[in-house]
């Protein structure tokens, strides 16, 4: 679709470099300086102009990208829309609410589409933030801190009078007001507010208005927010574009409403009585660009339904601005009036372009698509150098990083801490995990595997399994429950575990394979378990559970690593729509030391085990780790992000080892 840029400065610089990767064309250029307007158009072969009336008349563009200065924006959106184009408006949409909202009404009275930066909702960062809300992870948001510090913009733009004309508000608080707007609905009143004109007095250009603002806003979906908007704080102020949000669960951290890009800690989540955990992405991101929202409106006019939608929220996000200068000049409070009136009401809370975690990850296969496995899990597993260890503090870390696939068994001894800790307050909610089991090899038999499923569920607090697996294919002999296992001495969980006979061996049980998945379909039949699965199973082994003709196994867990790949295991499986699960990936004594491992990882920025852990999302697997430490933890997850290429996968798997073994 052809559009037309109004205004040929730095921004449209911007927009301009995304041409070439959109569906867009620049058709025409205007600005009142024809050398930059000429410069702008040279580099894409269109026609110039210096007279916007001119390039609307010359011009076959349905879409106007209004690019001028701050103040200008609301007479050239006004003309572009009576000139019946569609219009994408830098910020802000203008500088009154009165001339916003006669903005929106002319563009819904035309059907037409209006749009307006910012939309930072989109960015990687906001999403993953976003999530965190949808998730129910901080409670009821009650409280807020956003920052909006601008910087000296005399210092870092080579054109600044537009933006001292203007003031802080309508250029930098525009983006946490954006993004609150979004995920909260509207302002209902601004509580109270103060302006100081302070600057430089070596300076000798100034702000015409107050050069920083602080308000505290009223949601009308309740959290209040304290704002900040300076052009006096520097623009490397500590809080460039921060934003924390306080519930009665948790806390959430964002470092930029604004930013495009994203890294791993650039969202942090903290639950009551603990410190911010980072919450890294689950999957591969691309950083937003300045083109994105036009390519969005041109699409939403194509399908016939021309939005409006950023336009709303840019005229009441203008609303809010004019309240808060009213409110800084009277002291307060000062109601925000509800645009909404003058056209289709705002977004509801948390809705734009939020999506559930369990959708945040790419899927693997389709067995893992069937049960929304998210990319990497967490391995709960106890048994760590030999010695029996508390994995309470590194789940609940796990769990405050995002993780949402945790793999339990009652072998681990510590179902009913795994169950504590998704009740806290600050878990996420039930819906949004993905929870394996496992019964041990000594409780095959159909009555005792029943008693463990059940009471692996009461420990965990919850109605059902993700997937309910056997530990082991091989039965062994009966000792007793092994509820809490965690809690009795050792020689205790060693004799019930690992049953001997008078000679010292391990005693088995007289139940087949075939039998032991029999018995497991009961606690499907029962609703226990959404999915069955099988663990620590050769292809023969899951070749004689396939024709049982029973439940078909959803999820096969094996060791896997670049000394063990399994390939021909796993390529079976995903053949077959069964989910691969990858225990111990990082566990195989010297894997971490093997310098392929380290060269791989200079050449992408990460460390060895997640160069492992990336190496398995490649190839379809969803590894479990289960670290202890808190940073590698996080780094373990944030692996899910990265993508190797098909050659870094052959080297690591040309590091198989035929005599590896269990």
């Amino acid at each position: 679709m052809n559009c037309l840029f109004v205004g040929a400065g730095a921004i449209a610089q911007e927009y301009a470099a995304g041409l070439a990767d959109s569906t867009l064309s620049l058709a025409g250029v205007c600005d009142l300086n024809g050398e930059r307007a000429t410069a702008l158009a040279s580099e894409h072969g269109c026609p110039s102009f210096t007279d916007f009336e001119t390039a609307l008349a010359e011009v076959e563009a349905p879409v106007v990208v209004n690019l001028t200065s701050h103040a200008a924006h609301a007479a050239v959106t006004r003309t572009a829309l009576e000139a019946d184009r569609h219009v994408y408006s830098q910020k802000p949409l203008a500088l009154d609410a009165d001339t916003a909202a006669e903005l929106v009404a002319l563009a819904q009275q035309r059907d037409l589409a209006l749009g307006c930066a910012p939309e930072p909702e989109r960015g990687p960062s906001q999403q993953r933030a976003g999530r965190l809300l949808a998730d129910g992870r901080l409670g009821p948001v009650r409280l807020g801190y956003a920052h909006a510090h601008v910087g000296r913009v005399t210092d870092w733009h080579d054109r600044p009078a537009s933006f001292l004309e203007i003031g802080p508000l309508y250029d930098g608080g525009v983006y946490p007001l954006a993004l609150l707007v979004a995920w909260f609905g509207p302002v209902e009143r601004v509580r109270v507010a103060d302006a100081l004109d302070i600057w430089p007095a070596r300076e000798s250009r100034r702000p015409a208005v107050p050069s920083h603002v602080e308000a505290t806003l009223e949601f009308r979906a309740g959290p209040v927010v304290r704002l900040t908007a300076s052009f006096y704080a520097p623009h490397r102020s500590r809080e460039f574009y921060g934003l924390e949000l306080h519930g009665d669960d948790g806390s959430l951290y964002l470092a930029g409403t604004g930013a495009m890009d994203t890294a791993t800690d650039d969202v942090r989540y903290g639950r009551i009585g603990r410190e911010y955990t980072p919450v890294p992405p689950q999957s591969p991101t691309q950083p937003t660009a300045y083109l994105d929202g036009v390519e969005r409106l041109a699409r939403s006019v194509e399908h016939g339904d021309p939005s409006r939608a950023t336009g709303r929220r840019g005229a009441h996000v203008v609303a809010v601005c004019n309240a808060i200068e009213t409110a800084a000049e009277s002291g307060g409070p000062v109601s925000v009036r509800d645009l909404g009136a003058t056209s289709t009401p705002l977004p509801d809370p948390v809705s734009e372009g939020l999506q559930s975690p369990k959708d945040d990850s790419e899927r693997q296969n389709e067995g893992a698509a069937s049960l929304g496995l998210p990319p990497i899990g967490f391995g709960c597993s106890r048994y760590r150098d030999g010695e029996y260890v508390s994995r309470t503090d590194s789940i609940e870390t796990a769990l405050d990083a995002g993780y949402r696939l945790l793999d339990s068994a009652e072998l681990y001894g510590n179902e009913h801490r795994i169950g504590d800790l998704l009740a806290a307050p600050g878990s996420p909610d039930r819906e949004h995990l993905t929870i394996l089991g496992k019964v041990w090899r000594t409780n095959h038999r159909r009555e005792h595997l029943i008693e463990a499923c059940a009471s692996s569920r009461s420990e965990l607090g919850i109605e059902s399994f993700d997937c309910y697996m056997l530990h082991w294919p091989e039965a062994w002999a009966h000792r007793g429950p092994l509820t809490r296992l965690a809690e009795k001495p050792v020689a205790e969980q060693e004799a019930l575990t690992f049953p001997e006979d008078e000679a010292g061996d391990i005693e088995t049980a007289d139940i087949s394979l075939p039998e032991a998945w029999e018995n497991l379909t009961a606690v499907h039949e029962r609703g226990w378990a959404r999915t069955l699965g099988v663990c620590n199973v050769s292809r023969p082994q899951l070749e004689t559970i396939l024709d049982t003709e029973t439940v078909r196994p959803a999820v096969v867990q094996i060791e896997r690593h670049p000394y063990q790949p399994q390939r021909d295991l796993v390529a079976f499986c995903q053949e077959r729509g069964i989910a691969v699960v990858a225990h111990s990936p990082l566990s195989a004594p010297g894997l971490l030391d093997e310098s392929v491992l380290q060269e791989i990882g200079e050449t992408h920025g990460l460390s060895p085990a997640q160069v492992v852990l990336a190496w398995n999302v490649a190839q379809g697997v969803v590894p479990i780790p289960s670290s202890t430490t808190r940073a590698h933890v996080v780094a373990n997850l944030a692996a899910a992000a990265e993508r190797l290429s098909d050659a870094d996968c052959r080297r690591i798997e040309a590091l198989q080892d035929p005599s590896f073994e269990r």
